[in-house]
């Protein structure tokens, strides 16, 4: 029964990036669908030529407390995975930080994160139909926090990969995470470009990458879930300098998670 618990009691953070990642899926086909059904409405913010509504015009209207409540539950859950991913390496229940380099890129990982959900916070708050200056400015603090945030975090699974490189779950999920980061900043490029020059290529693009942004948190549960049945300290640095532990990380790579 204790060998039981100790296997599920990782259950109540792993759940933590599903929930966001649901939640923010779920409002934006919420307004989408809610968009296309009542005939895709001219809203006030739009532009004249502009036939594609942006997601903040949409939530600028009937949405918006829906909306602010979403992106409250998405900042802060993407916020809370890194913040429990840094204290599961700490604590020896997932692959640990074996240089002060990687403490340093996990730690700023962490910053970017907060930047990235306080800017998704705040454009929520601050609506482009009330406060479209400031809206667009949290727009661009939410794009560069969370761009920032995924650059540190692979360069950190990265160099613990180069460490652990019999353990193919972290260079799995920093290629995962490599792929849709890069796709998503070029979306973000391509979108801030079209914006100025083609604003209904701008609306398509914003509602794709803010659904692939759901790929992203889902990443975290992947992260996150690799720390069933690893008991407490039994990852630590010092453990891992002292003995020749590779047939035993292959073992669990195998059968720990299965």
């Amino acid at each position: 029964m204790a060998i039981f618990s100790h296997q599920r009691h990782h259950w109540a953070y792993v759940w933590i990036p599903i929930v966001g990642a649901f939640i923010w899926f779920a409002t934006l086909w919420a307004m989408l669908i809610t968009w296309l059904a009542s005939g895709r409405p001219h809203y006030v913010s739009e532009d004249s030529g502009q036939h594609i509504a942006f997601i903040s015009d949409v939530s600028a209207d009937i949405f918006k407390p829906l909306f602010i409540i979403a992106c409250c539950i998405t900042g802060l859950s993407f916020i809370l995975a890194l913040v429990i991913e840094r204290y599961l390496r700490h604590s020896g229940r997932l692959m640990p930080n074996m240089r002060t380099r990687e403490h340093v890129l996990s730690t700023l990982a962490i910053i970017g994160s907060i930047i990235g959900g306080a800017g998704l916070i705040l454009l929520s708050i601050f609506d482009t139909k009330r406060h479209p200056s400031l809206h667009d400015k949290f727009l661009l603090v939410f794009i560069v926090g969370v761009a920032l945030s995924a650059i540190f975090l692979i360069m950190e699974f990265r160099w613990i990969s180069k460490d652990f490189q019999y353990v193919q779950r972290l260079k799995r999920s920093y290629r995962m995470k490599a792929v849709i980061a890069v796709i998503l900043i070029a979306l973000a490029i391509a979108f801030g470009v079209t914006k100025l020059t083609a604003v209904n290529v701008a609306g398509v693009l914003e509602w794709t990458i803010t659904f692939g942004f759901t790929f992203y948190l889902l990443m975290f549960y992947y992260d996150l879930r690799q720390s069933k049945g690893v008991h407490k300290g039994e990852l630590n640095a010092y453990r891992m300098n002292q003995s020749p532990c590779t047939a035993w990380v292959r073992q669990h790579e195998t059968s720990g998670h299965n």
